[in-house]
């Protein structure tokens, strides 16, 4: 297994790694929540840019870039936008996000920038080649609001992810029962032991799926996202206590 290191953070290999993300919808926001980021058990911040007011405005998404990079030191940034479709704030259209990602790639304020893995296999790449071409590593992601794929359609989107270049596939699923949350934890095994080669992350989402955030690193997950304010997702827990049941749970293995 290839660990994938960002700044003085290695994914894939210990504790799973803890993300927070940033959700304000001005600068003031965005800056003061990353300037409290220093007391908090935190490994990587996601800035979730589809939140932002002036997010079609690369010049103001430059300067909050250029802020929070010094707000946050030497802890390293993914730079998200979540579209619609999948269970973000706005849409946007495939060029205009292939440009986004790539420019915020090139600024040297990023360390990671994640890549909606079924935007269009051109758009994907395109991204991919330009944020590696800048010394940026890529999330690819895929998230179900809905349901819970099967097993087979889980681990087969995670491979595909893979096989388009991205550094860390990532699914996110909703699960309808107790079931589904095994389902995604059963796929991510299989991922993890026989088709990854690098880190992945995997989450069932809301209150059912709140072990799966909990149990990456015995299943194969190298990364959770826990809200220190406002959470992104459904069944975020808090950053401490996520920290705290991680910590417990590495302990006992």
């Amino acid at each position: 297994m290839n660990t994938v290191r960002v700044r003085n953070v290695e994914i894939g290999t210990g504790i799973p790694k803890i993300c927070v993300p940033i959700v304000g919808v001005t600068k003031e926001d965005i800056l003061a929540e990353a300037k409290t980021f220093d007391s908090i058990p935190v490994d990587v911040v996601e800035w979730r840019v589809d939140w932002f007011e002036g997010v079609f405005d690369f010049s103001q998404v430059l300067d909050v870039l250029q802020g929070l990079r010094e707000a946050l030191g030497e802890i390293p940034l993914l730079f998200t936008f979540r579209t619609s479709k999948e269970g973000g704030e706005k849409a946007i259209e495939p060029q205009a996000y292939a440009q986004l990602n790539i420019q915020a790639a090139q600024s040297g304020y990023v360390d990671l920038v994640d890549v909606e893995a079924f935007t269009g296999d051109e758009i994907v790449k395109t991204i991919i080649e330009g944020a590696h071409a800048a010394g940026v590593k890529v999330v690819a992601s895929n998230h179900d609001f809905s349901k819970t794929p099967d097993q087979a359609d889980i681990v087969g989107r995670l491979r595909k992810m893979q096989d388009l270049g991205a550094d860390i596939p990532k699914i996110a699923v909703m699960p309808q029962s107790k079931k589904d949350v095994l389902t995604l934890l059963a796929a991510t095994e299989e991922m993890a032991t026989q088709y990854a080669d690098r880190p992945i992350i995997t989450m069932s989402m809301s209150s059912t799926g709140v072990i799966s955030r909990l149990c990456g690193e015995v299943f194969g997950s190298a990364l959770t996202f826990g809200a220190a304010k406002k959470a992104s997702a459904p069944g975020q827990m808090g950053v401490h206590d996520l920290s705290t049941v991680l910590n417990l749970l590495h302990g006992a293995l």
